[in-house]
């Protein structure tokens, strides 16, 4: 019988986070962009959520469930079967697609033990992000894991930042995060010469690629580290995170997420709606390495060894439903500019004001309406696992 232990749902902020004011790790420092603070998915179940606008999202998770059942299946083997097995998504987000992940890992212990005639053990499944996440949501699709996943498993929220500690040290056997490690701690200083960009692009002066990239090395480290201390040895990791798969640093093309964000915010700094200084003031916290700066750093660090590491492109179509091609191109231009929105909003807002949201969101539908290769263009990602030594 599935046991899910409601004790749980309450959430204050660990003491490790600080609060809100030091909710990324950054050792008490207040970041100087406000924006910044604001990273979180928008929460809810309405049009505009992350709950109903991350189908990409469930692609990916989908298309990474190979990896993710050798991993759980060889940390078992591994590890001797334990009574208790601690389970951690970090960056869970709003909605159901981190239930996904987790019947699948109880699923497939359960099956393996039945397999070699071992009892099942208990399961604890932990879920993080940031304080701000909108866990209420996401706790609403308990009932779908009560479901879909055998034996005894208790599930509990861990709000706090995955750039600090979150939990007792060598307490984790396996770890999953999907599609949040590209996000930073917190903006690259050295970027005041990014004009007219939200992110890089092939105007940007190499010193912006640099500064992100130190940025992002800096974090990913930290993020090992940390890891490392909170996991068994021989236990396991699988992170999936938006990368880049050409050797140009700077290249990002006219149908690039970021890139359509830009053009869209630079149409309503043309008609008056926003200022050109308030555009050149905003940067995403954002990186996606490629294949090889994630293997230098992972063995720099030097607490994991690296297991697969794999490169897959998912046509940002996949965010899309049958329905939507069915309905056209607008719609389809604007269901891609919804899974954007989802995604950004809460920090755009910050910054920006809600004043111009729908109306910025508006241009994005239509610059991806208007170009159909822009509807049909890939983003890469890249899945690694890792054996903590």
């Amino acid at each position: 019988m599935q046991e899910t232990d409601s004790s749980f749902f309450p959430f204050v902020p660990s003491l490790s986070d600080g609060g809100k004011g030091d909710r990324y790790g950054n050792g008490g420092k207040t970041n100087m962009y406000p924006f910044v603070s604001a990273l979180s998915m928008t929460g809810g179940d309405g049009e505009n959520s992350y709950a109903c606008n991350s189908h990409l999202q469930r692609k990916v998770i989908e298309k990474t469930r190979p990896v993710r059942v050798k991993n759980t299946k060889e940390m078992l083997i591994k590890l001797d079967f334990p009574p208790c097995i601690k389970v951690a998504d970090l960056g869970c987000s709003s909605g159901q697609n981190t239930f996904l992940v987790m019947s699948e890992i109880v699923n497939t212990i359960n099956a393996l033990c039945q397999e070699r005639g071992r009892d099942p053990p208990e399961t604890d499944c932990c879920l993080n992000d940031l304080p701000d996440n909108d866990f209420n949501t996401t706790f609403k699709f308990a009932c779908f894991f009560n479901k879909t996943s055998k034996g005894s498993s208790f599930i509990s929220g861990v709000p706090g930042s995955f750039y600090s500690r979150l939990f007792p040290g060598k307490s984790l056997h396996f770890v999953h995060s999907s599609y949040s490690l590209h996000w930073l701690s917190e903006l690259p200083r050295g970027l005041e010469d990014n004009k007219g960009s939200v992110f890089i692009t092939g105007s940007s002066p190499r010193t912006v690629y640099e500064a992100y990239l130190n940025q992002f090395r800096k974090d990913f480290s930290s993020f090992l580290r940390l890891r490392s201390e909170e996991m068994i040895c021989d236990g396991r990791m699988v992170l999936t995170l938006i990368g880049r798969n050409v050797r140009d640093p700077l290249y990002r093309d006219c149908c690039h997420f970021w890139t359509l964000l830009s053009k869209s915010l630079l149409d309503l700094v043309h008609e008056g709606i926003v200022r050109d200084e308030d555009l050149d003031s905003f940067n995403l916290p954002f990186y996606d390495p490629d294949e090889g700066e994630v293997k230098e750093i992972i063995r720099n660090e030097g607490s994991f060894e690296i297991g697969e590491l794999e490169t897959h492109e998912f046509d940002l179509g996949q965010s899309l439903d049958e329905r939507d091609y069915m309905l056209g191109r607008d719609k389809s231009g604007e269901r891609e500019a919804n899974c954007i929105r989802a995604v950004s909003e809460p920090m755009l807002v910050a910054h920006f004001g809600q004043d111009i949201i729908d109306a910025l969101f508006e241009k994005y539908a239509r610059h991806v309406s208007r170009h159909s290769d822009c509807r049909h263009k890939s983003t890469v990602t890249l899945v690694v696992s890792l054996v903590k030594k």
